[in-house]
C-alpha cells in the first residue's frame, strides 16, 4: 500500500485546510485510515481514523466539532477537513493504513502503512 498526504500549508488561526491522502495498492490491507500529527519535540499523536467499507470514525476527543475524516472510495482518497484551526494545531500530519478496525486504530503503533506527512502551520 503507498500512500500519499496533501494539502497542508500556512493558514492562520480560525481558517481551515483540507488535507487528502490518496491510496494505491492493495485494498485488502487498508481496512482503515487514520490520521496523525506529530508537533517538533512531541509523541505522534492520533486525530481520526475511518473506516474504510463502512465509514464508521474515531475521533481524537480534542479534534471532534473541528476535524471531520470522510473518504471517496472511488478515488481511494481519504480527507480531513479541519476547520477552526488553532496554532497547537500546527504539526506534521500523516495518513496511515491498517488492516483492522476497533479502538486499537487510535494507536500510531497498529498501523502497517505511513505516508510522507504534509506539513500545517496555524499562524496566530
Amino acid at each position: 500500500v503507498q500512500l500519499q498526504a496533501s494539502g497542508g500549508g500556512l493558514v492562520q488561526a480560525g481558517g481551515s485546510l483540507r488535507l487528502s491522502c490518496a491510496a494505491s495498492g492493495r485494498t485488502f490491507s487498508r481496512a482503515a485510515m487514520g490520521w496523525f500529527r506529530q508537533a517538533p519535540g512531541k509523541e505522534r499523536e492520533f486525530v481520526a481514523a475511518i473506516n474504510w467499507s463502512r465509514g464508521n470514525t474515531y475521533y481524537a476527543d480534542s479534534m471532534k466539532g473541528r476535524f471531520t475524516i470522510s473518504r471517496d472510495n472511488a478515488k481511494n482518497t481519504v480527507y480531513l477537513q479541519m476547520n477552526s484551526l488553532k496554532p497547537e494545531d500546527t504539526a506534521v500530519y500523516y495518513c496511515a493504513a491498517v488492516n483492522s478496525w476497533g479502538p486499537a486504530v487510535t494507536i500510531a503503533t497498529s498501523y502497517d502503512y505511513w505516508g510522507q506527512g504534509t506539513q500545517v502551520t496555524v499562524s496566530s
